[in-house]
């Protein structure tokens, strides 16, 4: 039997993975006809089936789950030995992917990034926008001249929890108050307990079914018999419709000197107080740009995060 094509097993656990040729060939960026002819010749070079053609979508066989297993634990293999390697890298260039939230990105770190790039100019990097935090140690598929891709070198997220695999540090704590258009005629417009403003005030909220952050418990416990006049699903579009005085609303305290038109109408709510962390894999906090990344823009972030705390 000739030799296995590497990039064959690809196409497999692609089909796999989407449960049709359709949508193996979105997630590896190829054409249909692209991938029946790789599934063709890889059934045919083994003499095994290994896809039941059924109309809800392509079903391994006996055979092709066997296949599966084994593609799959190699892919896991092939993304352990990038890593590892990636991790003796001690050249401070090259690129580095760091996933973060919209809010984040837009408050907390475009001067400590600016900073880095000044500092770091041969390190180019990319932030992607993602409310929540991806396998670091995890590739997916996205063309069909790679093999895979990481998703992000380092994770900067406000959360209570993170992955036990992955390793950083707390950057410090992230409290929120409740916020209200300043001078707006009907809105308090100075510290007021938060039961009145439960009670009085009409609330601008987060979505109603949503329920991963500890942003959306706190909201759906204490205002669940409260006046919610919009629904919106992050900070930056509370932030927005609050400037219209249609409400009162919380952001993180760290939004506040973006938006002097605002003023805290509570004190720090405690229940709200997130951590932010920046974590990446062990397999990667050796490489030079990891490193000096998370050392450099992490001091710089906890140091504001420091000012904000003691400002609140």
């Amino acid at each position: 039997m000739p030799d296995l094509d590497w990039s064959d097993l690809r196409y497999a656990l692609a089909i796999g993975q989407g449960g049709s040729l359709a949508a193996a060939a979105r997630q590896l960026g190829v054409n249909h006809t692209t991938v029946l002819r790789r599934l063709d010749a890889l059934e045919a070079r083994l003499g095994a089936r290994l896809f039941e053609r059924l109309r809800q979508g392509y079903q391994p066989t006996e055979a092709g789950a066997l296949l599966l297993e084994q593609a799959r634990r190699m892919a896991d293999q092939a993304d352990e030995i990038e890593r590892r390697v990636q991790g003796r890298d001690r050249e401070l260039t090259g690129q580095l992917r760091l996933t973060t939230a919209f809010v984040v990105m837009e408050h907390l770190l475009p001067a400590p990034l600016a900073s880095f790039a000044r500092a770091y100019p041969g390190i180019e990097v990319e932030v992607l926008e993602n409310a929540f935090l991806v396998d670091l140690a995890r590739r997916s598929p996205e063309s069909s001249t790679s093999w895979s891709t990481r998703q992000a070198d380092v994770a900067l997220r406000l959360s209570n929890q993170v992955a036990e695999h992955l390793v950083g540090r707390p950057l410090g704590d992230a409290p929120c108050k409740v916020y209200a258009l300043r001078g707006a005629p009907g809105l308090p417009q100075g510290v007021t307990p938060l039961p009145e403003l439960l009670r009085d005030a009409p609330w601008v909220a987060f979505e109603r079914d949503a329920r991963t952050r500890v942003y959306d418990r706190w909201m759906r416990q204490h205002l669940a018999t409260a006046r919610v006049r919009v629904r919106v699903d992050i900070f930056n579009a509370v932030a927005a419709m609050l400037r219209t005085g249609i409400g009162v609303g919380v952001l993180p305290c760290f939004m506040e000197a973006s938006h002097p038109e605002l003023v805290a109408v509570s004190e720090v709510l405690p229940e709200m107080t997130v951590p932010v962390w920046m974590l990446t894999h062990p397999d990667l906090r050796d490489t030079a740009r990891v490193r000096v990344f998370m050392q450099h823009v992490g001091d710089e972030i906890a140091e504001r995060l420091r000012q904000v705390v003691e400002a609140a």
